[in-house]
């Protein structure tokens, strides 16, 4: 296998833009991207997964799964969460 860039390894990889298999790779990656910013929002804001789900009005059990990207989260979540850690979420659309 022969890749000149990272696109060309991602299509060897997973199959090109639009196929079943990228897409679903590609929601992963974009998945575990949110929990790991989220995670490393939290523990500068210096707050555990308890004190933040209490902050938000949630369980820590709920905040864990988010962070380890075993669940969704829907956008209005998303805002209050990162309102409980002092920031504001921008959301693009490409």
């Amino acid at each position: 296998m022969e890749c000149k860039s990272f696109d060309d390894l991602l299509n060897a990889e997973y199959g090109k833009r639009g196929t079943e298999r990228r897409e679903a790779f590609e929601a992963n990656a974009e998945a575990f991207c949110l929990a790991e910013c989220l995670k490393e929002q939290r523990k500068l804001a210096g707050l555990t997964q308890e004190e933040l789900a209490e902050k938000i009005g949630t369980k820590k059990s709920y905040i864990s799964k988010l962070e380890n990207g075993h669940s969704d989260v829907q956008l209005s979540t998303l805002f209050r969460i990162f309102a409980g850690l002092g920031k504001r979420v921008s959301l693009s659309i490409l």
